[in-house]
């Protein structure tokens, strides 16, 4: 039975192991309620802290430095990379790409925080796929922003095999969905010299930058890393 403070909202069995949308009251913040998402009864993401997930929207767009943007999403999670880019001018539509239909049924189902802003979006498009696949096939059409946002890392991943992406070869297939002057961005919780040189053997410009906050549940500073590579 789960604590008081605690209540699974869904619990589904997938092809990567369980997942889990819970919410919870933190004991160390009474009053302060947070979603959360598990899979493989491993912590996935929290909607408590949402700032690398959306710099990695606000970053892209700032570094592309265009209007009339089209992006491409990998990996829905709690929406809040999606939300950055809709809520932004400079972009015109966003597609996203989840590989788990359970998660996109807790959007439709109103499940998660962003749910009736999101359900109601203009020129936000949900598609239920793999953004690997994706972009390891050839181009049907291009996009200005491409923000991946899947993984935990490069070197660790929810699959069970290393992912041909995040080699130069996968990178360069990605690099043919981007338009001239596209921006390609990938989430991690870790930094990765290994995908650093891959990105900048087939970019012409590649930024890696980390995202500091401050985690008041374990007291103490965390670090993300948002890698960018410019066609």
């Amino acid at each position: 039975m789960p604590p008081p403070n605690l209540k699974i909202l869904a619990y589904e069995d997938t092809d990567l192991g369980p997942l889990c949308l819970r919410r919870r009251e933190l004991l160390s913040e009474p009053g302060t309620v947070v979603t959360e998402v598990t899979l493989n009864h491993e912590f996935l993401m929290s909607s408590y802290n949402t700032d690398s997930e959306r710099a990695i929207s606000k970053r892209s767009a700032d570094i592309h430095g265009g209007s009339g943007l089209k992006a491409l999403v990998g990996g829905f999670g709690l929406g809040y990379t999606a939300r950055e880019l809709l809520t932004d001018q400079r972009i015109a539509s966003v597609e996203v790409i989840e590989y788990l239909p359970q998660v996109l049924q807790w959007l439709q189902d109103g499940l998660i925080p962003l749910s009736s802003e999101l359900n109601q979006a203009a020129g936000l498009q949900l598609t239920s796929g793999d953004v690997y696949q994706r972009l390891l096939g050839e181009p049907e059409q291009k996009y200005d922003l491409i923000v991946i946002d899947v993984d935990h890392s490069p070197a660790d991943q929810l699959g069970s095999e290393e992912h041909v992406f995040y080699t130069a070869s996968g990178l360069e297939s990605a690099r043919k969905h981007l338009t001239a002057g596209g921006v390609l961005a990938v989430w991690s919780y870790a930094e990765s010299s290994s995908f650093s040189e891959a990105l900048e053997s087939i970019f012409d410009i590649v930024h890696v930058e980390p995202v500091r906050t401050f985690n008041p549940m374990v007291q103490e500073e965390q670090t993300d890393w948002l890698f960018f590579g410019v066609k």
